[in-house]
């Protein structure tokens, strides 16, 4: 059974469930790497609208691969 990742728009912003179904991990850990700077920063839309710049969790997703792949070498 094969699972389809969710497509990254090129530009444009996603919101908390399209981030959280490309990058499966809970709503709280997600929130924590924002804060630290592990992931990438919100941007805040509007007083209750917060979302992430497609393009951040596009350059994301890359530079992670990129680490994988040197660390399965």
């Amino acid at each position: 059974m094969s699972q389809e990742r969710p497509s990254i728009p090129t530009t444009g912003f996603l919101r908390l469930p399209q981030v959280l179904a490309i990058v499966p991990i809970c709503k709280s850990s997600w929130y924590a790497g924002c804060r630290s700077g592990r992931y990438p920063k919100p941007v805040k839309l509007g007083p209750r609208t917060t979302a992430w710049r497609a393009e951040d969790i596009a350059a994301f997703i890359s530079k992670f691969n990129e680490e994988q792949g040197a660390a399965d070498e």
